[in-house]
């Protein structure tokens, strides 16, 4: 298949009509029985998917295709029945499949430790096992579609294409050592860029491992002011190049440069999307490379209820904590933390999540009590205490002036990447 690039031709995005003229074209000259789509769960709602997927499903079971839906999780929980009948409505809950990242997986080889030592400029030199879903090996599919978005990323750079695969249904070894190897790299040094060493050591997986299957990848660049979703770039093709084309839309769709480092900055995490630390702390992530030395983050996070997505994880965050770079990486060689070591995407995101001490991060919450979240290495507060002040429903994006004080208010931090332009090079 030739790729598809659609592009919209205004600010408000593409219209239903244009977006459902690329997915019909997708699928031209194709003979079907069976189909699988690979669609984010509901932490990336505003990524347009839902509406995609549902196209599709509708679409194709009308000419009799059979189609299974397996949202890409990586370590989250799986979709909920309430948030499937919002991202997913019209597609019955029993045709999703769940991705098991520990035991429903399938070993296709590895990616070599020597290929891995030249990518990472030797930071890691252990070759890592290439796994996916067993429902991907399954010769019945005449067509899996990747769907997802493209959009900056702590992990890998820019999200996406083979990520959705070897991270949203792959395995543990590849989820924790990429995850790592992402976190001792040094996310600044790779957010919002595309040829990163772990983007890196997907693409090696994908052509060596995965060539082969019947893999379309249909990837959206969006934004979401106010809440409405508007869909800037579908991007749709077999190979690498569709990513490279949405990562062009997307470094100007959703990074925003800051002309001076945010000395305040309020973020507001959607109780419907963002249920624990682990996927909030996007507002550490995407923010950190704007935030002056000395500043506060404070994340309005009136939905958290838990560190992590996965138990195991949720543990490992009480026990270590947010307590920066240096220490858990102490903390990671010490013998006595095989836990640890052995949940290397935990480790990582305990880096992510940590300032480092270069600036505060107060969680203002409600459902999860302050003691805990003191815990971890944060400062804490009361979402509704809080609110009174930062009432996210009085905010606009952007520059603000609450009692006389100038503050930065983002209202979605997981659909872009905030620097200070002066951080920011090539």
């Amino acid at each position: 298949m030739q790729d598809i690039y659609k592009r919209a031709g205004s600010a408000e995005g593409l219209s239903a009509g244009e977006i459902d003229e690329v997915l019909l074209e997708t699928l031209d000259g194709r003979k079907l029985g069976n189909v699988l789509i690979l669609p984010p769960d509901f932490s990336r709602f505003h990524s347009n998917a839902g509406y995609i997927t549902r196209f599709y499903y509708k679409h194709l079971t009308a000419l009799g295709v059979n189609v299974d839906v397996l949202p890409a999780l990586g370590t989250h929980v799986p979709v909920s029945k309430e948030q499937w009948d919002v991202m997913y409505a019209g597609i019955p809950y029993e045709k999703m499949l769940v991705h098991d990242w520990r035991h429903g997986v399938v070993r296709l080889g590895e990616v070599p430790g020597d290929f891995i030592e030249k990518v990472s400029e030797g930071i890691w030199k252990d070759p890592v096992d290439v796994e996916v879903s067993r429902f991907l090996t399954d010769a019945k599919y005449d067509l899996i579609i990747s769907v997802g978005q493209v959009v900056p990323h702590e992990v890998i750079g820019m999200a996406n294409h083979a990520k959705n695969i070897f991270v949203g249904v792959g395995g543990s070894d590849m989820i924790s050592k990429s995850h790592m190897i992402g976190a001792v790299y040094g996310m600044e040094r790779m957010m919002g860029r595309e040829n990163t060493p772990v983007r890196l050591i997907f693409d090696y997986a994908f052509e060596h491992f995965l060539k082969d299957l019947p893999i379309l990848f249909v990837l959206t660049v969006t934004t979401a002011p106010g809440g409405a979703i508007r869909t800037h770039g579908i991007f749709a093709g077999e190979g690498r190049e569709c990513f490279s084309e949405a990562v062009r839309e997307a470094r100007k769709r959703n990074i925003d440069f800051v002309d001076e480092p945010m000395k305040k900055c309020v973020v507001f995490l959607d109780p419907s999307e963002f249920r624990s630390t682990w996927i909030g702390n996007k507002a550490i992530y995407r923010t950190r490379m704007a935030m002056a030395d000395g500043g506060e983050l404070i994340v309005m996070a009136p939905g958290v209820e838990r560190f992590g997505e996965d138990p195991e994880v949720d543990v490992l965050i009480r026990k270590y904590g947010y307590t920066g770079r240096e220490h858990i990486l102490e903390e990671f060689k010490m013998p006595e933390n095989q836990d640890l070591r052995d949940n290397m995407s935990a480790a990582a995101h305990l880096i992510h999540g940590s300032a480092d001490g270069r600036f505060t991060v107060t969680y203002a919450v409600r459902e999860i009590s302050q003691e805990e979240i003191a815990s971890v290495g944060f400062k804490s507060a009361s979402y509704d205490e809080l609110a009174k002040k930062y009432d996210p429903a009085k905010l606009a994006y952007g520059l603000n002036e609450v009692d006389g004080e100038q503050i930065y208010y983002i209202p979605n931090p997981a659909l872009g990447l905030w620097i200070d332009r002066n951080r920011f090079t090539e």
